[in-house]
């Protein structure tokens, strides 16, 4: 499985959020009983439903953004999409779904999707296992478009309210991938990493493997896959000729 991040003595290993707290990442053997296999809630035997599982089916159904939104509801009726495993150890951390994937039901069906996969130089169907790769984005749901037809940013609700508990539910991740400037902002702000633009935060991508690879989990900031990034990827050559092959040396290595 490769090298196992440390963990303190209560099971635990922290990755500092912007929240003011820190995600727990907790170990499988630190879980309450009534959580790990061969016991169910109730206390009688049989095996449990995964609190992950659980989680995920309980974000699926979620409708905050428009029963009991910050600011306007959200105008379409909610469709949450994620991917999440307790084995996953690469995390794709991105903005929110787009009109294509609000569709689909499923992370990155869309050409930033598959210029995504040619970064990371795995297939789809390594992609799409969600025993190797977790896909959590900011947003969970599409926030709708602005008045030039692109992307709002992420719901605001969002984060706040889900963010730590997947996070803390997926001990095994190794490397999370800050895909775009909302995801870097929210990883980065108290991780005592300094913010910057776009183009500062990426070109520092061996600071942040070093400052974030403690007791939690490495980030490694990217720009967002879109065909709108074109002339930033020309600009900034670099971005391909050495962060990429580390990038794709490291995915091979974490999901074989």
């Amino acid at each position: 499985m490769g090298k196992r991040r440390q963990i303190d003595a209560g099971g635990e290993a922290a990755l500092p959020t912007t929240e003011g707290t820190a995600v727990r990442f907790q170990s499988p053997s630190a879980a309450p009983a009534s959580q790990q296999v061969g016991k169910r809630a109730d206390g009688r035997e049989g095996v449990d439903v995964p609190p992950l599982e659980r989680l995920v089916a309980e974000i699926r159904r979620c409708r905050v953004c428009r029963d009991a939104p910050s600011g306007l509801p959200l105008p379409h009726e909610p469709r949450p999409v994620l991917q999440a495993h307790a084995s996953a150890r690469v995390l794709v951390s991105g903005q929110a779904p787009g009109t294509r994937v609000h569709a689909s039901g499923r992370p990155f069906t869309d050409p930033s999707g598959e210029r995504l996969r040619d970064w990371m130089a795995v297939t789809e169907e390594e992609f799409y296992d969600s025993r190797r790769v977790a896909v959590v984005p900011m947003g969970f749901c599409f926030p709708g478009l602005d008045a030039k037809g692109g992307d709002l940013p992420p719901r605001r609700e969002c984060a706040p309210l889900w963010r730590a508990r997947v996070l803390g539910a997926m001990p095994e991740v190794e490397l999370i991938l800050l895909v775009g400037q909302y995801t870097q902002r929210w990883h980065t702000k108290n991780a005592g990493i300094r913010h910057g633009n776009l183009t500062e935060r990426v070109a520092d991508w061996r600071e942040m493997l070093k400052a974030t690879g403690g007791a939690g989990p490495r980030m490694l900031p990217l720009p967002h896959p879109s065909w709108r990034n074109n002339s930033w990827l020309r600009a900034n050559p670099w971005f391909a000729a050495e962060l990429l092959p580390w990038l794709q040396a490291e995915i091979r290595r974490l999901i074989r």
